[in-house]
């Protein structure tokens, strides 16, 4: 079987590209020309020169596939030019399924996140059907990711469009080479330059086993459902705890307001957009979504795909070990 991946040379995209090989799949990888190739060393595959936003080159990529998975995603808090976000996470997702439509592929997974799903009021675990609207998203990364979703439920729902869609929560572990924001984080926390936080949680899990979730909804999902494919539910206090007992340093006890932190973001984003980017640290969007712990279930994974994830301890330990042997901290 012939498998396109988008966003092949990512930090989870590059895992699913992995599980894909170890499951005797031939992978194509979808590249721009200016990609990082680290994380694709030593796998054997073919790569595939286009863009998300011009249709000519996806078309040609997906000649002879059978399967697609839509990693591929602009997966910032912010942007100097939030327009950009919305070009890759909504239009590109569109060229790519109506040219994988048109192109005959039989099977698709689309990763979406858990930022489109909705979040309960007494912060118990959301899952999959918990009510959600537009309104509720918070910034452009999660409205572009939701209007993302959208185009892929409507075109599995009026062209038949063999999608199954699988929402990560926060994956870490290794090969983040860019690093993503909750990357950035512990790399922070792990260098000790972290000395307070702020009371949120977050569900967190390994890479290779969201990874291992995207294979289980290619071959046992359903078309038109979405798997939240998690772990387990970390309140951030519980998070720099356990990078300060991996790093032996002291961990930080000071809980901060957010909004005594606001005011510090948009200095930040002030700056960071005079500088012409990279994203800051702190962001608005970020202390805003902090608000609300994003506790998920998984147990419709569990059940449905067989979905059974590591300890996040372990993946915690196994993020902080690889930005240690790379020079991170």
């Amino acid at each position: 079987m012939t498998t396109l991946v988008t966003g092949a040379s990512g930090f989870v995209g590059s895992a699913v590209l992995r599980e894909l090989v170890r499951a005797g799949h031939e992978v194509k990888a979808l590249l721009r020309p200016t990609s990082d190739r680290r994380n694709l060393e030593g796998q054997e595959v073919d790569i595939a020169i286009g863009d998300l936003s011009n249709r000519g080159s996806l078309v040609k990529a997906l000649i002879g596939c059978d399967a697609l998975f839509h990693v591929a995603a602009d997966y910032r808090l912010w942007a100097t030019n939030p327009e950009e976000i919305y070009e890759s996470n909504v239009r590109g997702t569109r060229n790519i399924m109506e040219a994988a439509g048109a192109a005959g592929v039989k099977r698709i997974v689309y990763t979406s996140s858990v930022a489109t799903l909705g979040l309960n009021a007494d912060g118990s675990p959301s899952d999959e059907e918990t009510p959600v609207s537009l309104e509720d998203m918070i910034g452009d990364y999660k409205r572009s990711k939701f209007l993302a979703e959208e185009e892929v439920n409507r075109l599995v729902s009026e062209h038949s469009l063999p999608a199954v869609i699988v929402n990560p929560t926060a994956p870490i572990g290794p090969r983040d080479i860019k690093p993503t924001p909750t990357g950035r984080m512990i790399v922070q926390a792990a260098a000790g330059k972290i000395p307070a936080f702020v009371d949120t949680g977050l569900n967190f899990a390994h890479v290779d086993d969201v990874a291992k979730g995207h294979l289980l909804a290619f071959e046992k999902g359903r078309v038109g459902e979405r798997y939240i494919l998690g772990a387990e539910n970390l309140t951030l206090r519980q998070v720099l705890d356990e990078i300060a007992r991996i790093t032996q340093r002291r961990p930080p006890s000071i809980n901060l307001p957010h909004n005594l932190i606001i005011p510090i973001a948009y200095m930040a984003e002030a700056f960071a957009r005079l500088r012409g980017g990279p994203e800051p640290m702190i962001t608005v969007d970020g202390l805003k979504l902090s608000k609300k712990r994003m506790f998920f279930s998984i147990e419709k994974a569990r059940r449905e795909l067989d979905y059974a994830p590591r300890p996040a301890v372990e993946a915690i330990s196994d993020s902080v070990d690889w930005f240690r042997h790379h020079g991170y901290v």
